[in-house]
């Protein structure tokens, strides 16, 4: 297309200077010092033109002689960058490629180019990579005092300005990463805090943080971000409420008195304080530390609404409230005989609202729960010894020893 396009405009010349210099008898004549000199008007029209274009390739010519040098300079530079990328490229290809010791060099190789070229040297996010790949290659290599010292020079490059924030990020999120491969979690969680808000909740960093402070034996932290990984659908439902569950009674265990128990309930989120696991295993942990009444505040909103529970969530919260039930108040009476007629064919409710009848001396209505408790083998040993026991006491009052006799050996035969 372009030939016919310069065929048309020859064929165009052609016929314009055949029409105005085909019959053109003008003349053009010079004076000099009393020299004449005549010219017709082509020739004077072609020398002209001549002379123009001459002029214009002189002026080229010298102006590429006097670019000459400074084009030299760019286009080793251009070589020099060319081979910088080829080797970086070689870095990853062998990185990816399991063979360590061929990337750490190829890194290398590339930030020695780099260093030596000096229209190179301001490129700080290639520098950064190629220290971070190094770094990385001599991590598979296990040479941590060399992984370090590249690692190192990685995040001082971060902290320069000309770095892009994707490769900082990069650099302090592997700092992690490597610190906890270490079992060094004081080291990752501050590499972690490092991380600008944006990264710090990103899904890569939120496990790593998770697994530092796991590590830490941080476990309320541990439980937050978990949270939020949670939250992002980084763990199946599943596995996101076994999670949280551990992490919360691993908090739950690490306290030592009620203030503290009542300190670290106020911390956890709603959604670990609704949990029924969670609720009954800090009741449990109140009880432990003589805060009856604290356990059965919180199991109360839960017992409260147990038609919106599991059968297994109920038995949870059942359980934990017949560890609570001694002190127990009058105002339990009506949710305890309502939880009775609505679950009497579940042994955990039976127990439960029986041990907390015995505990207000309601004997009469505490006598039939606890037998069906007694003989529910569903149950654990533990409550079931304690149903007959409430049995034996409730025989010794009413002047029935050998009653109270048969259920205390009831009570030791259970395992």
């Amino acid at each position: 297309m372009r030939g016919i396009v310069w065929l048309v405009l020859l064929f165009t010349v052609a016929v314009v200077a055949a029409t105005l210099l085909g019959s053109n008898d003008g003349l053009v004549t010079f004076y000099w010092q009393g020299w004449r000199t005549d010219l017709s008007l082509n020739l004077f029209v072609i020398l002209l033109v001549a002379s123009c274009a001459l002029g214009v390739l002189a002026v080229q010519g010298i102006t590429l002689l006097s670019t000459m040098p400074r084009r030299a300079s760019a286009w080793r530079a251009g070589r020099r960058e060319e081979a910088a990328q080829q080797a970086f490229r070689e870095a990853l290809a062998e990185f990816f490629s399991a063979r360590y010791g061929r990337a750490r060099k190829a890194a290398e190789k590339a930030l020695a180019i780099q260093a030596d070229t000096p229209s190179l040297q301001g490129d700080a996010n290639f520098r950064l990579l190629a220290q971070l790949l190094a770094a990385g290659s001599l991590h598979r290599l296990q040479d941590r005092p060399q992984r370090d010292r590249f690692l190192a020079l990685a995040l001082q490059t971060a902290r320069k300005p000309g770095s892009q924030q994707p490769a900082d990020d990069a650099a302090r999120l592997l700092a992690a990463e490597w610190a906890l491969e270490d079992r060094d979690a004081t080291r990752a969680l501050d590499a972690l805090g490092q991380l600008p808000p944006g990264a710090a909740r990103r899904t890569q960093a939120l496990r790593l943080k998770l697994q530092a402070t796991r590590m830490a034996r941080q476990p309320l932290e541990a439980l937050h971000t978990a949270r939020l990984l949670a939250n992002h659908q980084a763990f199946s439902p599943v596995v996101a409420q076994s999670l949280l569950r551990s992490l919360a009674g691993e908090a739950l265990d690490g306290v030592h008195d009620a203030q503290q128990l009542r300190r670290l309930w106020a911390q956890f989120d709603n959604a670990d304080r609704r949990d029924p696991a969670v609720c009954a295993r800090a009741a449990v942990r109140a009880v432990q530390l003589q805060a009856h009444e604290d356990a059965r505040l919180w199991l109360r909103p839960l017992w409260d609404m147990l038609s919106e529970l599991s059968r297994e969530d109920r038995e949870s919260v059942a359980l934990a409230l017949i560890d609570a039930s001694p002190g127990i108040g009058p105002e339990w009476l009506p949710r305890l005989e309502s939880a009775a007629q609505a679950y009497g064919h579940e042994p955990a409710v039976v127990a439960a609202v029986g041990q907390a009848f015995a505990a207000r001396q309601l004997w009469g209505k505490a006598r039939r729960l606890l037998e069906q408790a007694a003989g529910a083998p569903s149950l654990p040993g533990q409550t079931r010894r304690a149903a007959w026991r409430q049995l034996a006491a409730l025989a010794r009052q009413e002047g029935q020893p050998e009653r109270a006799a048969e259920c205390d050996r009831a009570a030791a035969a259970i395992d």
